[in-house]
């Protein structure tokens, strides 16, 4: 398939898996036009980038569904000044949602190999305002923060609370919480007498790994 097929159905994908079932942020739906999801695929799927499901990219992991890369995202309300730090970079495609909305985006991936993709198909893109990190995202990553979004993309058990400490007042946070076999998606604001919960659609992610996610 080359560039213009695949840019056809890009745009078939925003306008039917996704604007058509709710997602009205105007800034995330042209970060989905723009940011090729097949570049985040390996070779031999990425005759499937624009479907509406999860993709395998090794390491037991997948590249999420692109409804719930819509979602997940418009329920974080970037500006394009905002500090993202996303736990879980898989393939690197969520990440370069992010950083085409926001002003800059730290991720962090426990698998080195997944890492170093993620960094060559980022660069691929033309994004220079993503730092990916190999270690325990459950930690978060403080040397950087506090950020005014935090989005993961594994499901834990509960919000790991170095994630809550590391998110600036007023800032969002997003994570999928719940049991293994299937989780909701919370959304934390926090403010100066604490965190605000909403809770979103049901999910299923690859499960969160580390000290304060489930155990390997």
């Amino acid at each position: 398939m080359d560039e213009n097929a695949f840019a056809l159905e890009r745009n078939r994908m925003v306008d039917d898996q996704i604007a058509a079932r709710g997602v009205k942020d105007p800034r995330v739906l042209e970060a989905l036009r723009e940011v090729p999801r097949h570049f985040f695929i390996p070779p031999e799927f990425q005759k499937h980038a624009y479907e509406d499901h999860p993709i395998e990219i090794g390491c037991g992991q997948t590249i999420s569904q692109p409804y719930m890369v819509a979602i997940m995202t418009e329920l974080l309300d970037l500006e394009a000044s905002d500090r993202v730090l996303e736990i879980g970079t898989g393939s690197g495609y969520q990440t370069a949602i992010l950083a085409a909305l926001a002003g800059e985006v730290v991720s962090v991936e426990r698998h080195a190999d997944l890492a170093e993709w993620a960094r060559l198909r980022i660069a691929e893109c033309g994004l220079r305002n993503v730092k990916v990190i190999v270690g325990d995202g459950t930690q978060g990553y403080p040397e950087r923060a506090p950020y005014d979004a935090i989005l993961v993309t594994a499901g834990g058990p509960h919000v790991p609370d170095s994630l809550k400490d590391q998110l600036a007042i007023g800032g969002r946070l997003v994570c999928p919480a719940g049991p293994r076999e299937c989780q909701r998606l919370i959304k934390l604001t926090r403010s100066s007498a604490g965190f605000d919960e909403e809770t979103s659609i049901g999910c299923v992610f690859v499960p969160l790994i580390g000290e304060e996610g489930w155990p390997e």
